[in-house]
């Protein structure tokens, strides 16, 4: 939050406030990647007030899988039965 689109520099609860929000954690946790998304409303406010396009600020991900994390895609995979070996029937 350094360099803003629009060259003034917020701490989060500058923010908070900007953007009309009573508490600043929200935004803590997006700055943290402890968040990824938040309501719409929020972030067209979020980019508005600091001048970055909401598609720069919440990049949707490249490809469905992305928005999986590694442990959630090991859960999956551990779920599957192992294929049967080379040559026997299924």
């Amino acid at each position: 939050m350094d360099h803003p689109g629009r060259g003034v520099p917020y701490s989060t609860r500058e923010l908070a406030k900007e953007i009309g929000l009573s508490y600043h954690s929200l935004i803590g946790h997006l700055l943290t990647g402890k968040l990824t998304d938040c309501p719409i409303e929020v972030a067209h406010r979020i980019a508005e007030v600091t001048g970055v396009a909401v598609l720069v600020l919440f990049a949707p991900p490249a490809s469905p899988e992305q928005n999986e994390s590694d442990q959630d895609r090991s859960r999956k995979s551990d779920a599957l039965p192992p294929p049967p070996p080379p040559g026997v029937p299924q």
